[in-house]
């Protein structure tokens, strides 16, 4: 890498191979700013799980990390002080010319660093892929000290920046999420090629659900959700993907799994785990219906996935969600699923509707959601401040 080349030192809390949107976010992007050759992207991240550091197009760091640390307060305690380390050591061996903060959990250890007078001559932004509203108190207190300290905030809905603009004086930005490389091209025969692999029947609509095991997540809701449309009169398969991280994954997984297979019976439900992006991609073909349960959403990029394939996106109206989806047609209300159960019946219906809003989808992701308008944001916003410091 050149010499010239100004470096960007990207702070995180997973492994960026895990499976989750921040992880992806983080490194469809570093993928591009090393593609486009105007900096050095380098990423710090716990060890990878099952990827080496030579397998990306940029330079990752790993350090150690406990992955089931939220069993108990003092493992989450130990692991903390020892990323506070971890984090000063990285830093002080890279000399960054810019520091990213990707995730919440690294900007509160970052915090600890730099409010204690170190690294003053780094500018260093942050990425909230959460939301404000979300935050516990002792976290929200922390993130506030350390952004006196940031040039800027980043956000990924306008929603989310709307909350903290009154809350810090420190500048934010919206910069929509992406999605990575492996959806950027549409295969036409992509859903015709997917039905004939899994032995859909004519007709029959596919039910989509996929992301990592969280409580925002709420896949205990799932299976009543399924019972929803099942008591509705409509036939169809169910295509579930769980990424799964911490041991106790397993259990959720179970659960899942064995509620959905109750009420529909377990030749209607087609079950993958831990997909890798082209994967992943693939997998949306195959859905007709890709359904949000979420209770909790700071963005949703999932359904940016789903709309890239031209699935019909159905959601709860949390969070960001609703201007990611930007139809009120396609958000529901977990405590009355009537809606969308009518939703789905209606456009079971009517074929040249559903079609429609499948290329309405596809154009909103399009229009809003894509690898070059994510770039370009990063890339006008490392200028801004590089250029002024």
């Amino acid at each position: 890498m050149s010499k010239d080349k100004k470096k960007i030192l990207y702070l995180m809390e997973y492994p960026i191979d895990l499976p989750g949107g921040g992880q992806e976010s983080t490194k469809t992007l570093c993928e591009q700013i090393a593609k486009d050759g105007s900096f050095e992207p380098i990423v710090a991240c716990p060890e990878l799980l099952s990827t080496s550091a030579d397998d990306y197009g940029y330079r990752v760091i790993t350090y150690p990390s406990d992955e089931n640390r939220e069993w108990s307060r003092i493992r989450r305690i130990r692991n903390f002080i020892g990323r506070i380390g971890q984090f000063r050591k990285i830093i002080n061996d890279v000399r960054p010319d810019l520091i990213h903060v990707s995730m919440s959990e690294s900007l509160i250890t970052y915090g600890f660093v730099r409010r204690a007078g170190r690294y003053s001559d780094i500018p260093f932004i942050y990425t909230d892929r959460g939301l404000r509203t979300g935050y516990r108190k002792h976290s929200l207190i922390c993130i506030k000290a350390t952004m006196k300290h940031a040039q800027r905030m980043l956000t990924t809905t306008q929603y989310n920046a709307s909350l903290w603009k009154s809350e810090i004086s420190t500048p934010v930005t919206v910069i929509y999420n992406t999605i990575s490389g492996a959806f950027a091209n549409y295969d036409p025969d992509g859903r015709k090629m997917a039905r004939v692999k899994y032995d859909i029947p004519d007709k029959m609509p596919v039910i989509g659900f996929a992301g990592r095991i969280s409580g925002e997540k709420d896949w205990g809701k799932v299976p009543g959700v399924v019972a929803a449309i099942a008591a509705a009169g409509i036939e169809f398969k169910v295509a579930l993907v769980m990424s799964v991280y911490e041991d106790r994954d397993a259990e959720t997984v179970r659960n899942v799994r064995s509620g959905i297979s109750d009420v529909i019976g377990i030749d209607n439900l087609i079950y993958m785990q831990d997909l890798n992006q082209n994967e992943i991609s693939d997998y949306y073909y195959l859905v007709d219906y890709f359904i949000m349960t979420s209770c909790f959403e700071s963005f949703g990029k999932a359904a940016v996935e789903a709309m890239s394939r031209k699935c019909v996106v159905l959601s709860t109206a949390v969070g960001g969600l609703p201007e990611v989806i930007g139809t009120p047609d396609d958000l529901y209300d977990m405590e009355d699923l009537s809606k969308l159960t009518d939703r789905i019946k209606a456009l079971e219906a009517d074929e040249e509707a559903k079609d429609r809003e499948r290329e309405m989808f596809y154009k909103r992701y399009m229009d809003n959601f894509t690898q070059d308008r994510n770039t370009r944001g990063h890339l006008n916003v490392y200028r801004e401040i590089l250029e002024t410091e």
